[in-house]
């Protein structure tokens, strides 16, 4: 699959190439469900905690009579029965990450590439710099790339902190580089705009 190099006023320049082990695999989107589900999972703290009748403070007095009061026997102001009592089986401080093999996630990857340049979603953008943080220059870029108003993700080549807090205060808009890219950035994406530069590192790992 060839596509066109864009520079940044949205026009077109020479051709690149791409790899079709990553960008024409046949997809396997149960392999892109279990990457998207880990990355889900490791976002989650897993702190929630409620107290249990062990570790609620409260008297151990019976609090009424065995017998005699034609109520059901009670002995713990504790009881989760009781307003103020325990919780029964109330969440507990637990790890909700799962391992995932390197091959599967890097075929989930190749999958996720796969359907955004056959869907038409996938840009390739020249290598560009910005010498100082401009919100509205990277609006601007954006908007020649007819990608304004929508979730786009930005693969640049190296870390560029300049690109990257002209970006933050764009709604749906994000840029990673290539070893910061993961499936459910990719599937979330409305656009994915990858740099020349980018792209060939993208290959590298990924091939």
């Amino acid at each position: 699959m060839e596509l066109s190099i864009l520079n940044k006023d949205g026009k077109a320049g020479k051709k690149v190439k791409l790899s079709d082990a990553i960008f024409a695999v046949e997809p396997n989107d149960h392999a892109i469900y279990l990457d998207v589900k880990q990355y889900l999972a490791n976002q989650r703290q897993g702190t929630s905690k409620s107290k249990e009748r062990a570790e609620i403070s409260g008297s151990t007095r019976k609090i009424k009579k065995q017998k005699g009061t034609g109520t059901a026997r009670a002995g713990s102001i504790k009881s989760p029965l009781f307003r103020g009592g325990g919780t029964v089986f109330g969440p507990r401080p637990r790890n909700y990450s799962f391992k995932l093999n390197k091959k599967l996630k890097n075929l989930a990857r190749c999958s996720a590439f796969t359907h955004k340049a056959k869907s038409g979603d996938l840009l390739i953008l020249e290598d560009f710099q910005m010498d100082a943080p401009k919100t509205a220059e990277f609006s601007q870029i954006m908007s020649n790339l007819k990608c304004n108003n929508k979730k786009t993700l930005l693969v640049v080549s190296e870390s560029n902190k300049n690109i990257y807090l002209s970006s933050r205060n764009l709604q749906g808009a994000k840029v990673v580089s290539p070893l910061d890219v993961n499936t459910y950035d990719l599937v979330n994406a409305s656009k994915v705009i990858v740099s020349q530069g980018a792209l060939e590192k993208i290959e590298s790992i990924l091939s």
